[in-house]
């Protein structure tokens, strides 16, 4: 069996799928990746089905070495990565020699580091998906973030498929790691803090100063802010009146606002339902630029309409297309 052995967990470093879909009625969360981008990017890169497990590190990451010849990539918050010393290069396909040490160190920007490998992680799926859900404790691997010791593992290489140009030469090479041609991996250009929101069904219950201050000024994420929310500190946005709401399913992006005015963005571990006045929802095009902030941010918020949103949404489909048919010829280089 081909593994993922872990010499050090990291601070945070969690297994994540698509999500697990299908089960909020229960009570169950969808969890998934936080930054949907750096995800399916990092798998196009390695040639895997988008829904395929990866390793969500968050601040920091982990120093792994593998029990075979592993293509790796990595996307998302660039973090100092070094493999038997050497810097990995990230928005690229990289294959790893077995046995060498893959050490993932601290950010030096933004907060998540996607971790893909060619095949996926694969433990035993649970409910349908390989994410972690941490607060019920299943999914991922054993339930939990990674611990030193741990053996991850990985799906089995089919015996029958023809060796990719890049394996062939690590056969021939007596190096480390090898890496692709590089790919474009940046996400469509968005101004820095700023994300766009569709105005939520209570929007009109807040007061004209509240929803005045939710376009104009900035709001601050917190330390509080995890993969279940993003808490913000600015203005209170305060309700005309107060109400009394039947709670209902949460999607990701939500803005709730909780009765101290200061509100909250559902993010991908989000509870299955809420019952706070929704002032709007994030596009789902800029939700992983919300899932790469850092306690202490800015950010401010742009209301556009539906059809708005759903455009964003369409480039950024356009961009991951392209991106995948990149990545594929630069494997096949």
């Amino acid at each position: 069996m081909r593994t993922m052995l872990v010499e050090r967990p990291g601070m945070f470093s969690t297994l994540q799928d698509t999500g697990r879909l299908g089960h909020q009625q229960y009570g169950v969360s969808v969890n998934g990746p936080m930054d949907e981008w750096s995800h399916r990017a990092a798998n196009a890169l390695v040639g895997n089905p988008e829904d395929a497990a990866v390793l969500e590190c968050t601040l920091n990451g982990p120093r792994l070495s593998f029990s075979e010849h592993t293509l790796i990539a990595l996307c998302g918050a660039p973090m100092n990565v070094t493999a038997d010393g050497q810097p990995v290069p990230y928005g690229q396909a990289v294959l790893l020699r077995r046995g060498v040490v893959l050490d993932i160190g601290a950010r030096t920007a933004g907060a998540r580091l996607y971790l893909a490998v060619r095949g996926g992680l694969a433990p035993e799926p649970v409910l349908g998906s390989r994410s972690t859900n941490v607060r019920a404790g299943f999914g991922g691997f054993h339930g939990r973030p990674l611990r030193k010791g741990d053996h991850v593992p990985l799906s089995a290489q089919r015996r029958t498929a023809p060796a990719l140009p890049i394996e062939r030469r690590m056969v021939q090479s007596g190096l480390p790691m090898l890496s692709a041609l590089p790919v474009d991996v940046s996400p469509p250009a968005r101004p820095a803090g700023l994300l766009r929101v569709i105005p939520g069904p209570h929007w009109q219950a807040f007061t004209a100063a509240a929803r005045a201050d939710f376009e104009s000024r900035q709001y601050q994420v917190t330390p509080q802010s995890d993969r279940m929310g993003i808490r913000l500190q600015g203005p209170a946005l305060m309700l005309e009146q107060s109400m009394e709401l039947v709670s209902e399913a949460t999607v990701f992006g939500t803005v709730q606002v909780p009765p101290d005015g200061q509100p909250i963005v559902l993010m991908a571990d989000r509870q299955s339902a809420g019952g706070y006045p929704k002032i709007g929802y994030v596009a789902s095009a800029d939700l992983p630029l919300l899932a790469q902030a850092m306690p202490g941010d800015g950010l401010r918020f742009e209301t556009v309409t539906q059809a708005d949103a759903e455009n964003a949404w369409r480039d950024f489909e356009e961009r991951l297309q392209h991106l995948r048919h990149a990545a594929a010829r630069a494997l096949e280089s």
